[in-house]
């Protein structure tokens, strides 16, 4: 065998047969009759040949688009779609996906939405059409469920899911990094001299995100708060007026943190005057831009754009089907002044 690895060409002729019989062997086309498909992977195996996958969608689509800077498509993978989340957490979605759609043009790629679930088309019908387009990058937005897509012939596959937790299949995930963010959030308010905070959250969010916000908000406490000065985390199935007022009006908090900004009314109901005698922290400022709060932006345009890029690092390394290690790469959140807190050291 040369030192260099033939081209897809010299195998074809070295088989005899057309190059277009063994690119479509090599992606295990069921069009080629399997015992050629076997023979061209042994030929191919053999002279140190290795396929590219995303050749042939790259020239196809090069055909299509007459463009050099082509290099392929990734489906963005939307399973709530449109109708099926609540407005804030669309505009999360929106950044999120803004953020996966300029980084993939930047390096070469088209991210393209398909909505798969109640809305949309089926897993099968998805794996159908993906294979059919020669798409092999798979990126799944968040969900409110842990999702199911085992559907999908993940051999074929390079995919990653852009929350916590995905378990069918175990894949690669990015999210935000919410016990540090919880704590740099809590950090904060200490420094401005907020003595006693009080975490809000929803039960079913807190499970989903595997207990971090509430993990860190205890370590924080631990440190820096003594006995008297420790606040329960009030985690109720809803979050609604009746039982956070009587949680609110029993334990006094000095600084709520909470996703939802109507808290802030029933804070005021209770007597509270924001920011001069209780502070307000919003744990997504993405979810309510047009009422401004000090907070946490969890950029999830950063990671959209971060999560494309592990997409198409895989593809660029052939790592295809259901990792045997999945990982989790987090982003780091900001902190965003605003005017619900103030300085409670000044007199």
């Amino acid at each position: 065998m040369s030192a260099t690895a033939p081209s897809l060409r010299d195998l074809a002729k070295t088989l005899g047969l057309s190059h277009t019989t063994v690119s479509e062997a090599l992606r295990d086309n069921p069009r080629v009759k399997p015992e050629t498909r076997q023979r061209v992977r042994a030929a191919a195996e053999a002279a140190g040949y290795h396929y590219n996958p995303l050749a042939g969608a790259l020239m196809s689509e090069m055909r299509r688009s007459r463009t050099t800077t082509f290099r392929g498509v990734i489906a963005m993978v939307d399973l709530d779609g449109p109708h099926g989340r609540a407005p804030t957490s669309a505009r999360y979605h929106r950044e999120l996906s803004k953020g996966a759609i300029e980084r993939a043009a930047e390096l070469g790629f088209k991210a393209e939405t398909f909505i798969v679930g109640h809305d949309g088309m089926t897993p099968q019908r998805l794996d159908t059409i993906l294979q059919s387009r020669g798409i092999r990058g798979v990126f799944i937005l968040p969900v409110s469920e842990n999702p199911d897509f085992t559907k999908l012939n993940w051999a074929n596959y390079a995919g990653i899911y852009t929350d916590y937790v995905i378990e069918h299949p175990a894949l690669h995930n990015i999210c935000p990094n919410h016990y540090r963010a919880m704590l740099m959030a809590l950090q904060r308010l200490h420094k401005l001299g907020y003595k006693r905070p009080g975490l809000v959250l929803q039960e079913h969010h807190d499970v989903r995100l595997l207990h971090r916000w509430e993990a860190a908000y205890w370590s924080h406490q631990t440190y820096y708060n003594n006995e008297k000065s420790k606040v329960p985390v009030f985690l109720p199935p809803e979050i609604e007026r009746a039982g956070f007022s009587k949680w609110f009006k029993k334990h006094n908090p000095d600084v709520v943190l909470c996703h939802r900004t109507e808290v802030m009314d029933w804070m005021r109901e209770c007597g509270a005057k924001i920011p001069g005698t209780h502070g307000f922290c919003c744990l997504n400022t993405m979810m309510n831009p047009d009422i401004p709060c000090a907070g946490l932006n969890l950029q999830p345009r950063l990671l959209g754009a971060r999560g494309i890029e592990l997409v198409i690092g895989q593809l660029y390394r052939n790592e295809y089907g259901i990792p045997d290690l999945p990982s989790t790469t987090t982003v780091p959140a900001l902190w965003i002044d605003g005017p619900t807190v103030s300085d409670m050291n000044k007199p």
